[in-house]
């Protein structure tokens, strides 16, 4: 196994899936206070699942996002 490669492998995945995870969210929140659904000063409980096939990996991340 290449270390180098892995690690870089690793973190453009990462970067890939934060990047567009940030975006996805940010556009979800402008279309709920654009239709009212939200006021803009919640906070949400959110969860992010890594799984990775061929070595059995399900790893469940529980947080928050605060809108204040």
């Amino acid at each position: 196994m290449n270390d180098d490669a892995f690690n870089l492998s690793i973190r453009k995945f990462l970067k890939m899936v934060g990047v567009n995870s940030q975006r996805e969210i940010e556009h979800a929140v402008a279309d709920a206070l654009r239709d009212g659904a939200i006021s803009g000063n919640e906070s949400f409980p959110c969860r992010m699942t890594l799984e990775v096939e061929g070595v059995k990996l399900r790893v469940v991340y529980d947080g928050t996002i605060d809108l204040t």
